[in-house]
């Protein structure tokens, strides 16, 4: 689906402009006019992005910025591109500190404008990411002897949290069974080979429980196991 852009401009030959140069690079555009119809599109259809004129008939471009980013139109991270005929730079650091993510003066190029918006929608696409990277790693209480991941405290055994706890006290490395065994079981005999793997299965059913979408713990064949830096 192409991103929808929702313009809020009262000048119409502005929308005009601004509604080709997006369209013309792909993306779907909605234009109103009002305070009012905006906050009504934002409930009705979610916007990518929003384009927004700071001097609207019915009030302030930057109370509708305040309420976006208060979280009261859905997304409090929905991304804001703020157009005004003044060029002051109150209005500018006003914008910005309310929350907006870029900021055009007008008279403008609209194509400046397309490209402003793709530059914003990639850095929003880039935050997101990292946003999902930070919340898949772990956090390890040694303290506490518990571990988090993604956000969530595992409920583990006491060998389960030796085991994982072992693993991401090695970022990397290839850990093989001897060095787990002989970490988290030490000289109980009855252990072997299959009680690491089993365990390691277990800890990886309650990873899945929490981000099916990861999985974390990687198994290197006749070596051992390992854990990516990138999760810890």
């Amino acid at each position: 689906m192409k991103p929808h852009i929702l313009i809020v401009e009262d000048e119409d030959a502005i929308a005009q402009t601004l509604t080709y140069a997006l369209t013309t690079d792909g993306f779907e555009t909605q234009h109103v006019r009002m305070l009012g119809e905006a906050r009504q599109a934002l409930q009705e259809k979610r916007a990518r992005l929003v384009v927004l004129d700071v001097g609207l008939p019915d009030g302030s471009g930057f109370d509708l910025c305040r309420e976006i980013r208060s979280g009261k139109h859905g997304d409090a991270a929905l991304p804001i591109l703020m157009l005004t005929a003044r060029s002051e730079e109150l209005d500018r650091i006003v914008g910005l500190e309310l929350g907006a993510d870029d900021y055009v003066a007008k008279p403008f190029s609209p194509r400046e404008v397309s490209l402003r918006v793709k530059t914003i929608l990639r850095r929003a696409a880039s935050d997101a990411g990292e946003k999902r990277d930070a919340g898949s790693t772990f956090q390890l209480d040694r303290d506490a002897q518990r571990i988090c991941f993604a956000g969530e405290w595992l409920t583990l055994a006491r060998r389960e949290y030796l085991l994982l706890k072992t693993l991401l006290e090695r970022p990397g490395r290839i850990c093989s069974r001897e060095l787990l065994l002989d970490m988290v079981w030490g000289h109980d005999a009855e252990s072997g080979d299959r009680t690491v793997d089993t365990h390691v299965k277990t800890i990886r059913a309650k990873l899945k429980a929490i981000r099916s979408d990861l999985d974390p713990i990687e198994t290197h064949r006749g070596m051992g196991y390992s854990i990516s830096p990138k999760f810890t």
